[in-house]
């Protein structure tokens, strides 16, 4: 067939309807790769798609920028309220088993046993993380309106905290032969939300609110005669008691029937059980007065125990309270009766006095010998840290000798600190120790050296069992009882000034708070 006689038949078979098998083979086959091609383009979309939520979610970008609090009517993540909440959790330190708390379990699956309000512990952290979230923000947002902004001493604290932290990190390391960096060491501590921007801008918001707060305080200042009123107004507050006294154990002992149980004893046991320890106490006071030491009449008994303070604080209690009488006079004897202690007392009052010993401020660097790589009990162990404490001594005597070559001044004694001293709880504050007295519960040879005389800008090396304290000597602040009235008064006032700085600091939770914990 010509061709064009196979176009006229072509044209004909159009025209009648007709359709060739294999045009309409191919036409379908068409249909359906363009079907197939849709579908496999939808697949692919749909699966970059999942593989981008995962991906995203193992970032944990979701969860660390997920509104989990409104907090003073501003939107917060989850991660900054994590560092609050953290930080909530470690105040507690220990106290947390004390209270039943199974830290190495979620705590929303753990009910609260000492607030109503509270269904979980997690909910009673929680809470407490976002009102002091509510107050530090509260605080940074006076302070910011004030123009009390950003200085070079919060810029130290900041770099101080931020080597303390870095010092933890290299102990972490060191005990566990690992060697993670600072912005892992976070996530350990903090989750894994947590990175090392959103911590140093928290911290350094926490930093700026307590210097706001600090530097009123410190702006309050205080008259002879307001300390003195202060004083007067409240002197069992103040005043110290010389005395010695014997408590004469009054309580009926617990007896055992035929089974082993214990028997409570009766309402006649107990008062005879009293009765018998009054008698005991009437004669150790006769005795007493007529010379005997009370000391040794309370070593005779069994059931008594003797006291001698040189600095007796006033308490609540029938002790002190006849102790801190106006009317008591130096050689004042009595026989006391304590039914609620289930006891008697004999006691002897000396003196009531009002304490004017001196008050001193101090700045330190603690030294500490590293960690030893032997245990205790091994060979070598102590040869080992013998020669750790000899370097950390030679540490302590250059860093002296290099303070003493410079300035010598106290800023530069301080700035030394921040860089050095491994107590950081005074680090932060150029190693500040304010208020050391005699009443001072320091350790034993930090605490002598403080009370010696010296003259401002003294320097020594005082060894203690934390290791070498280079000390500097910042001046003393007065006599015992105005430091007292003075941080009675600063107390009062400073409390007042908190509660209007913060109020109507408000926190709600936010759906985002389930990444938190």
């Amino acid at each position: 067939m010509s061709a064009s006689k196979e176009k006229k038949t072509r044209q004909e078979q159009a025209a009648s309807g007709w359709t060739d098998p294999r045009t309409a083979r191919e036409a379908q086959q068409r249909k359906e790769e363009r079907r197939n091609n849709a579908l496999y383009a939808v697949i692919a979309i749909l699966f970059v798609a999942a593989a981008v939520v995962t991906m995203v979610w193992k970032s944990g970008i979701v969860q660390r920028t997920a509104t989990a609090a409104v907090v003073n009517g501003e939107k917060y993540t989850a991660a900054e309220v994590q560092y609050y909440y953290t930080g909530t959790l470690n105040s507690y330190g220990n106290y947390l088993s004390y209270l039943g708390v199974d830290t190495s379990k979620d705590l929303r699956d753990q009910e609260c046993t000492v607030s109503e309000d509270s269904d979980t512990w997690f909910d009673y952290f929680a809470k407490q993380a976002l009102d002091q979230m509510a107050d530090i923000y509260a605080l940074y947002n006076k302070a910011q309106a004030e123009g009390f902004t950003w200085n070079d001493d919060m810029q130290a604290t900041f770099e101080s905290d931020m080597q303390a932290l870095q010092k933890q990190v290299d102990s972490y390391n060191a005990s566990r032969s690992t060697n993670i960096k600072l912005k892992d060491y976070l996530k350990l501590m903090y989750g894994s939300m947590m990175t090392q921007k959103i911590y140093e801008e928290q911290l350094k918001v926490t930093i700026l609110a307590q210097a706001y707060y600090n530097d009123y305080v410190d702006s309050l200042t205080y008259t002879d005669s307001e300390l003195e009123n202060a004083y007067q107004a409240d002197r069992e507050d103040y005043d110290r008691v010389s005395y010695q006294s014997v408590k004469i154990d009054g309580s009926a002992e617990t007896t055992k029937d035929a089974s082993g149980n214990d028997v409570e004893p009766t309402d006649a046991e107990t008062a005879q059980a009293m009765a018998d320890a009054k008698a005991l106490a009437d004669s150790i006071l006769a005795s007493f007065q007529e010379g005997k030491s009370l000391e040794s009449l309370a070593d005779a008994e069994d059931k008594a125990t003797y006291t001698s303070s040189e600095n007796g604080t006033y308490t609540d209690s029938v002790l002190m309270n006849w102790l801190f009488d106006d009317g008591r006079k130096s050689g004042d004897t009595a026989v006391l009766a304590d039914e609620d202690a289930s006891a008697y007392y004999v006691v002897s009052f000396s003196s009531r006095f009002r304490p004017d010993s001196p008050v001193v401020d101090v700045r330190h660097i603690l030294i500490q010998p590293e960690a030893g790589t032997i245990a205790q009990g091994e060979d070598g162990y102590d040869d080992e840290q013998a020669q750790l404490k000899a370097d950390a001594e030679a540490k302590a005597d250059e860093l002296l000798a290099q303070f003493q070559s410079g300035e010598a001044t106290e800023d530069a004694f301080a700035a030394l600190a921040r860089e050095n001293s491994a107590d950081t709880g005074s680090a932060a504050n150029g190693g500040l120790i304010a208020g050391v007295s005699q009443y001072s519960n320091y350790v034993e040879p930090f605490l002598n050296w403080c009370l010696e005389k010296h003259q401002p800008g003294d320097t020594g090396i005082v060894e203690s069992d934390y290791g070498y304290h280079i000390m500097y000597f910042s001046g003393e602040t007065g006599p015992y009882w105005k430091y007292q009235a003075t941080n009675s008064l600063k107390n009062d006032a400073a409390a007042e000034w908190y509660s209007d700085a913060v109020e109507g600091a408000s926190s709600e939770t936010a759906s985002g708070i389930r990444y938190v914990g």
